[in-house]
């Protein structure tokens, strides 16, 4: 069946779960049965699948080369990271607006895309991965970006803390810290993300 029952900078712990079902008033009805629409939508829901995929296996290099496995052992330190969560409010809010909704995962993948650059420096050895990984996210965006233009959708861009250059880090093991929330937090948010457009493709 279609849906079957059963996320800058760096990113404070909020959990993007919020219920689902507050979708389903989502004005849509014009788009869902837009061949191109739909095409679009299953295209980037395997795109975003890939993304994911790739994300856990940039988390294991992390959890294997520096024994950072666990988010609840390393709550405590997150505290003194600053590190932001990149928004997806508007993919699971009562008045869910497509627009909205795109915009949001569109500006995400861009802060990830800056953020991941920490990794190069860190994991020398996993520097295609981790540029797989920008490139994708980059296109991803820019499949968005041109899905909206194509749709007439009208382009929202959200304020969002400009991460600058990557922050100086006051030890190695903070730096590391930092990118393994850097990846808890993409991750949840492209689970946000996936959820939304597989939604979009269910109407």
């Amino acid at each position: 069946s279609c849906c079957p029952t059963g996320v800058l900078a760096l990113l404070l712990g909020v959990t993007l779960w919020a219920p689902w079902w507050v979708l389903h008033g989502a004005p849509l009805a014009e788009l869902s049965g837009d061949q191109d629409f739909q095409l679009f939508l299953h295209k980037n829901l395997e795109f975003t699948r890939k993304i994911k995929g790739d994300v856990a296996m940039l988390q294991r290099v992390v959890c294997d080369t520096f024994q950072l496995c666990k988010e609840e052992e390393l709550l405590l330190v997150r505290q003194d990271l600053g590190i932001v969560q990149a928004p997806l409010e508007q993919c699971h809010s009562r008045t869910f607006q497509a627009e909205a909704c795109f915009s949001q995962i569109r500006d995400g993948l861009r802060a990830y895309h800056g953020s991941l650059a920490t990794f190069l420096e860190l994991l020398p050895g996993h520097t295609s991965l981790v540029e797989t990984l920008q490139l994708d996210a980059a296109n991803l965006s820019s499949n968005i970006q041109q899905q909206m233009e194509d749709l007439g959708l009208a382009t929202v861009t959200y304020p969002t803390e400009d991460p600058g250059p990557l922050p100086a880090f006051s030890s190695g093991f903070h730096h590391q810290v930092s990118s393994f929330f850097i990846l808890a937090n993409f991750q949840r948010f492209l689970e946000t993300a996936y959820r939304a457009l597989r939604h979009l493709a269910c109407l």
